[in-house]
């Protein structure tokens, strides 16, 4: 495993995922009875945008510091919802620090909530651990997270999200991601499933796409964001989300916030996005 998230930590894939994903936790804690949030591809829970990898790249410019800059002028509630979370990582009000999807999650856990995360990369898994440390909500595991699919479902609590935000590192992460995701469901069939995409590879793409509509599964959202409406070839022109189980109207939600998420990577107005079930009830 070579991937290190941390070179792309905040950019605008970061953007468009945890806003979703704050936009799903909040809909969890509509409900008093306590959920389970499991993440399969955790990192290190936070990053560093000072540290060497992220200023080598640079990516957050063009992401979450496109928002930091104006976030006294934001009135969509999940972005600030995102945006507070993010506040709490940098209090003298400088962005330091992004915080990756655990420490997003993490954020709107209520005492009687619980998270499990894996991460299969052994110094990650060490950050992880560190950052959580002491922390009774929170378990850590240094695991690959489509083997702990199988280990941590169903939860519990009966209620809950997993996030499933591979590297795809691997020329069949698709395959795989469909494969884990039957396996999964079958388990925990009133989960909410969360799976994060690059938009790169169209062929590979749509293929993934008709998997999942003939795999049986219900109630399928597709959410996608291009950043460019006609992207060079084998470039990485955007991503996608697909949500399994979304909460009542998280469609609405969705074509009403990433067209203000857009709007504020691409100040141009180039590129669109896509709200659409893939699968209904």
């Amino acid at each position: 495993m070579n991937y290190r998230h941390s070179y792309h930590a905040g950019n605008f894939a970061d953007v468009f995922k945890h806003v979703q994903l704050t936009l799903l936790l909040q809909a969890l804690r509509t409900k008093e009875s306590p959920f389970c949030y499991l993440d399969t591809h955790a990192g290190t829970g936070r990053y560093d945008l000072q540290g060497a990898t992220a200023q080598k790249t640079g990516e957050y410019l063009q992401g979450v510091m496109r928002f930091w800059l104006r976030d006294d002028v934001i009135d969509d509630v999940a972005l600030a919802d995102y945006l507070a979370a993010v506040r709490v990582l940098n209090p003298d009000g400088e962005l330091r620090y992004y915080p990756g999807s655990p420490r997003i999650a993490r954020h709107f856990l209520r005492p009687q909530d619980r998270m499990v995360l894996m991460e299969l990369h052994v110094q990650d898994a060490v950050f992880l651990k560190r950052e959580f440390r002491g922390d009774k909500q929170v378990h850590v595991h240094c695991a690959d997270g489509y083997t702990g699919l199988k280990a941590f479902l169903p939860p519990p609590e009966k209620r809950g999200l997993v996030l499933i935000d591979p590297p795809f590192e691997d020329g069949n992460e698709f395959e795989r991601l469909t494969d884990s995701l039957r396996i999964a469901y079958q388990r925990w069939p009133t989960g909410i499933f969360a799976l994060w995409y690059p938009l790169k590879d169209n062929y590979r793409v749509q293929h993934f796409h008709r998997q999942l509509v003939v795999s049986g599964m219900r109630k399928l959202l597709l959410a996608e964001m291009h950043l460019h409406t006609h992207p060079p070839v084998n470039t990485l022109y955007g991503c996608g989300m697909v949500i399994v189980n979304p909460p009542w109207q998280m469609d609405e939600k969705l074509r009403a916030l990433l067209p203000c998420v857009l709007a504020g990577l691409q100040p141009g107005g180039e590129g669109k996005t896509r709200v659409e079930w893939l699968v209904p009830e």
